[in-house]
């Protein structure tokens, strides 16, 4: 498989290494189930800071309450940095530096971030006993060289919510593969439900299309990698690879299970505008990513509809392949620690403590994001990923493709779903879609 730049500079765990390493459940060590111990004085005092994008943290705050039980005595702070990307890098060389910082894969290809990445220290030392087994396969990122420097703190994926008191309702299974999706979708619509799945009618990451099938592609691409070359090089004989996925948008189009037209109607944007639409309580499938998801518990109590009449929801990635859905694990949100620190050793106790599957388990059931860990339990809306088949998991990373391709991807769905273009205007039109 010929990689592109960006994957030259990260070493994505090889499918032997992962295998091997996806049978060790965070909980499965004994270190990992046993209580935190601290390795330094309790009576420690000293002043840490962690800067980042969201405009508040809640769940790293709690996280900060926590570690108070075993170093009462240091004080933790999260500063929000407006305009973060452009100003994380000052930050660091400024008298008031975080020690511990947010970080993007994007971060590792932008030549400007590379004081980011020049300031991080190297958490998989051996000597500051970090739990990485902790993270899953698809959550993990080492570089070229086998240092790791970022550690995923949440991570999303993409899919649906599901209607569950709707579904057993109508006497519904949650469908398991592609089959029984269409076969609900029939008696979702013969039962009066005028368009059994929605979502944002749109070509971003978070619109109905992508969560839809783009797993699809993916999990085609990976296992065609002579065609990664050329779709990277926007060739347009590579828009063939493309097809699978855009008939299978353009079947749900044409039997009326998805409804572009009346989703840009009902639904103004790919967050709250989905979110709220949901929870109208009629709509069987909601299409969208983890982000969605995310939002879901503080938008139940201002939706009137849901105060009325609440109904159980869960997550499930759409089984669109014959032996089911593709999980396509993306991490929302890394830390890295700034390894000129003046208080280096406390801050990498707080990674040390924050690396574990009940620490990072707090912290995505308070964001109701999903946990870097194998350990899916902690929030029932995600129970559905809990031991999701290891070969239809992966990461965007794994598959070679450049964003470029994403794009093209996204257009090409967006434009098939609304019949701007026929399925084959589009693969042919494979390297121009974007605009």
């Amino acid at each position: 498989m010929k990689t592109t730049g960006f994957i030259k500079k990260i070493l994505i765990c090889t499918s032997s290494i992962g295998m091997a390493v996806s049978l060790l459940a965070c909980g499965s060590t004994s270190e990992e189930s046993a209580e935190f111990k601290p390795s330094l004085s309790t009576d420690t005092t000293c002043s840490i800071k962690v800067a980042g994008s969201y405009s508040n943290f809640e769940s790293l705050e709690s996280e900060f309450e926590r570690f108070y039980e075993y170093y009462p005595n240091v004080s933790l702070n999260y500063v929000y940095l407006d305009d973060y990307d452009n100003t994380i890098t000052s930050a660091l060389i400024s008298d008031e530096a975080p020690d511990i910082y947010v970080t993007a894969t994007w971060m590792l290809d932008d030549p400007k971030m590379k004081p980011v990445f020049d300031n991080a220290e190297i958490l998989s030392d051996p000597s500051l006993n970090i739990n990485l087994d902790c993270i899953r396969k698809g959550a993990r990122w080492t570089m070229e060289n086998g240092d790791v420097i970022m550690l995923p703190i949440f991570t999303r994926s993409y899919g649906m919510l599901v209607n569950m008191d709707l579904f057993e309702k109508n006497g519904l299974e949650v469908p398991d593969n592609y089959s029984e999706l269409m076969d609900v979708c029939d008696k979702l619509k013969t039962a009066g439900y005028e368009t059994p799945i929605m979502g944002a009618n749109g070509m971003t990451v978070a619109g109905m299309y992508y969560a839809f099938a783009f797993p699809f592609f993916c999990d085609n691409v990976i296992n065609n990698p002579d065609s990664i070359e050329a779709l990277n090089s926007m060739d347009p004989s590579a828009g063939e690879m493309m097809r699978p996925a855009l008939e299978m948008i353009q079947t749900f189009v044409d039997e009326g299970y998805l409804n572009p037209a009346l989703c840009s109607e009902e639904i103004e944007d790919d967050y709250n505008a989905v979110i709220m639409r949901f929870f109208e309580g009629d709509v069987p499938m909601m299409l969208g990513s983890g982000d969605m998801v995310s939002g879901t518990l503080k938008r139940e109590s201002k939706s009137e509809a849901f105060q009325a009449e609440p109904f159980n929801y869960r997550f499930f990635v759409v089984p669109i392949g014959d032996d089911g859905g593709y999980f396509l694990d993306s991490v929302n949100l890394f830390f890295s620690v700034n390894k000129n620190s003046s208080n280096l050793d406390m801050t990498n106790e707080f990674i040390r403590f924050l690396m574990r599957e009940k620490e990072l388990g707090n912290m995505a059931a308070i964001k109701r994001l999903i946990t870097p860990t194998n350990d899916f339990s902690l929030d029932e809306v995600y129970s559905s990923l809990e031991g999701f088949p290891e070969d239809r998991s992966f990461n965007y990373q794994e598959t070679g493709l450049s964003d470029a391709v994403n794009k093209e991807f996204r257009a090409a769905a967006y434009k098939v779903a609304n019949g701007t273009m026929t399925v084959d205007e589009a693969v042919n039109a494979y390297g121009s879609l974007w605009e």
